[in-house]
């Protein structure tokens, strides 16, 4: 593509600008080849007009920046008022602007976007539709998945996965997005058909600083949907409820436009009724009825047919590390699960706990480099809802593994716990100590293969390790 077509899109005058064919767009200097548009973004870390000397010597040939540049190193630079803005819409141009032609349907909150991205997009399957999926565990474009880098890619990246969606004849994408994708504004320009909110919980204040920045980033969705999903029982529902141009709401405590009744918990079970019929789910918590109604909500506005929605929300099974249940040899059982904050690992517990027939023993840890007013918080609840809590490493990063669980343990209030730091011992212990009916509930690492410690990314499955673990016994 030519710069002159780029910069047009940008409302940008291309006369202004020598002109040039652009090979890629990129933001990142890992990702510049010979005849790249550079887009000098300012993250939390460094400023990318510091790196226009590394871009053209990488064979980039132009740049966008929002700073005044006297020398851009034989760069074509155009300076925009924000680089960042100029950088997503210079993405959607590059790809001619597939967004346009998806039915795109946004879900943010801090619990159950995973949950509720696939089962929608597994209703709408069904309905025989091509629908593409972006999100934490995978995406999938034209029927094929690849993995996930982050729930909201880059717009680079993003623009790149719906272009390939179009291309291969899907007609809808379902995409996670995250709060830093919105306050990062890598979603701008785009307009969503429907945008979901799941909820707003503690999560992300080591980037948002407050619970009100964190959730007016996420509430932004709601202004560039055409019709807004809300879940009403959430404490934050009137911000997104103020946002949103068209609005429809569930819940289960409050009156809604989606409101589940009769609602029984059974041991194997859920059952309740919805202004669609009645619905049975697998055994889970509250928060298995909120996902499955904010995916019903949305597939109804897309105008999918009644019977083909409850059909297709009773016969989803679930996310990999969403309440996963392992197979095991041992007379317990054994629940994998991606709870990392708060309120998801309170969720969790609480739903275990309505069908346990013996102990629950947990074992969980926190994120290093993020959000630690969270940490004793977690202590408090496993101490408090589980028979047994193992506290151990999550994704330490650069932190020191002993000062994240010190954290985690100022919080629990009994002294039903040990600290393992390893998590593998950390798994084995918990093995160990499970008896006939017992429940081992690994917390926190979910669909993640891996574990960040320092800057490295080490393979680290916990399927692995009970496997492992039920081989020797």
């Amino acid at each position: 593509m030519r710069l002159s077509e780029i910069l047009g899109m940008l409302m940008i005058n291309p006369a202004d600008h020598p002109d040039a064919e652009i090979s890629s767009v990129t933001c990142s200097t890992d990702k510049i080849r010979p005849g790249s548009l550079f887009a000098a973004v300012r993250g939390a870390q460094n400023d990318g007009h510091e790196y226009l000397r590394l871009a053209a010597s990488k064979g980039a040939v132009a740049a966008i920046g929002d700073r005044e540049i006297a020398n851009a190193d034989g760069l074509i630079y155009i300076k925009t008022d924000n680089a960042e803005l100029a950088y997503t819409l210079a993405c959607a141009a590059f790809y001619g602007n597939p967004q346009r032609e998806l039915k795109l349907i946004g879900v943010t909150g801090t619990n159950g976007k995973t949950t509720v991205t696939t089962m929608l997009r597994s209703i709408i399957a069904m309905a025989g539709v091509g629908c593409g999926l972006i999100g934490t565990v995978e995406n999938i474009c034209g029927g094929k998945s690849c993995p996930a880098s982050l729930t909201t890619p880059p717009a680079e990246e993003l623009f790149a996965l719906l272009r390939g969606m179009a291309d291969a004849g899907d007609h809808c994408c379902v995409m996670e997005v995250s709060s830093h994708a919105l306050a990062r504004n890598r979603v701008y320009g785009i307009d969503f058909d429907v945008g979901v909110m799941t909820n707003v919980t503690r999560d992300h204040l080591d980037f948002h600083k407050t619970m009100e920045a964190y959730a007016m980033a996420k509430a932004s969705l709601m202004e560039k949907s055409r019709i807004s999903i809300v879940n009403a029982d959430d404490s934050w529902a009137e911000h997104f409820i103020k946002n949103a141009r068209k609005c429809v709401t569930y819940a289960i405590d409050r009156e809604a436009d989606f409101r589940a009744r009769e609602i029984v918990f059974g041991p194997d079970n859920i059952t309740f009724t919805t202004p669609l019929g009645k619905m049975k789910l697998p055994a889970g918590g509250r928060f298995a009825i909120y996902n499955a109604l904010a995916a019903m909500a949305a597939a109804k506005e897309l105008g999918l047919d009644t019977d083909l929605i409850l059909a297709g929300t009773e016969s989803f099974r679930g996310v990999k590390g969403r309440m996963e249940l392992l197979k095991t040899k041992g007379k317990y059982k054994v629940y994998i699960d991606y709870a990392h904050t708060p309120d998801g690992l309170e969720n969790v517990l609480k739903a275990l706990r309505a069908f346990a027939p013996g102990r629950i023993i947990t074992v969980f840890g926190c994120g290093g480099d993020r959000d630690r007013t969270k940490r004793p918080i977690m202590g408090e609840i496993s101490g408090h809802l589980s028979d047994f809590s193992v506290v151990t490493s999550d994704n330490p990063r650069t932190e020191d593994p002993a000062g994240i669980i010190a954290d985690i343990l100022s919080g629990i209030k009994t002294t039903r716990f040990i600290a393992v730091p390893d998590r593998r011992e950390a798994v084995r212990t918990a093995l160990g100590m499970a008896g006939e009916n017992d429940i081992v509930l690994l917390a926190g690492k979910g669909h993640e293969t891996y574990q960040i410690v320092g800057t490295e990314k080490l393979h680290m499955d916990e399927r692995e390790f009970v496997q492992e673990f039920e081989n020797e016994a």
